[in-house]
């Protein structure tokens, strides 16, 4: 009987490239080195060749006939494109959250946020793991997991586009941290028109830093 994905060779090696592609330690537009990775995780090229198009089939590698597979890289009209569906998703999430959400959930969304600031005053870089930890918790408390497979996805695309950026503007993550601390208040109250606002505003904000660091 063949093992599931995440628990044989190839499964194991799906976690460990999807880390260097989405950290940048593999950047966008770079081939994948079959012979190097292969040899750095101490396994043969069947279970790469796997790893690899499973990654591919979720948007983070590029197969490209008789040259392999590459990072892909991504222009203005990439990141629009995945910002409009991240919306449309995320801001159904956040409504869902409203009315779906435990105390438990609202604890842990305070804890992500109050994290962020205390490495914020720290003065350290703004943190995209606390970023995802955030948005993935508001999606936990939606309760809805075809929402949670899907913006997990997107969310992939957008930390891989962020690997390649420079995206260091302080008032930038400040406003990120104020708009996560009001949309767990909308959340916290039930309102569920106020929470898809505010999420809707945020992501148009990130958008336009994205777009903004793709030009420096």
């Amino acid at each position: 009987m063949t093992p599931p994905l995440h628990l044989s060779l190839a499964g194991q090696a799906v976690d460990v490239l999807r880390e260097q592609v989405l950290t940048g330690e593999i950047p966008p537009g770079s081939r994948v080195n079959e012979v190097e990775v292969a040899q750095k995780l101490g396994i043969s090229r069947g279970p790469l060749r796997e790893a690899i198009r499973h990654l591919a089939s979720e948007g983070l590698l590029m197969l490209v006939p008789h040259r392999g597979a590459f990072v892909p890289d991504a222009d203005a009209d990439d990141v629009k494109a995945l910002f409009e569906l991240r919306t449309a998703l995320e801001c159904a999430a956040a409504e869902l959250a409203a009315s779906r959400r435990t105390d438990v959930d609202l604890v842990r969304l305070h804890e992500v946020c109050e994290e962020s600031r205390r490495n914020y005053r720290a003065g350290q870089p703004f943190p995209y793991r606390l970023d995802l930890a955030f948005h993935q918790t508001l999606i936990d408390a939606a309760r809805s997991p075809h929402i949670a497979g899907q913006v997990r996805l997107v969310q992939q695309r957008v930390v891989l586009l962020r690997s390649a950026l420079l995206d260091d503007d302080p008032p930038h993550q400040h406003a990120s941290m104020d708009d996560h601390d009001e949309l767990v208040q909308a959340v916290a109250d039930g309102d569920a028109s106020r929470a898809s606002t505010v999420m809707r505003r945020h992501l148009s904000r990130v958008c336009a830093q994205m777009l903004t660091s793709m030009n420096r």
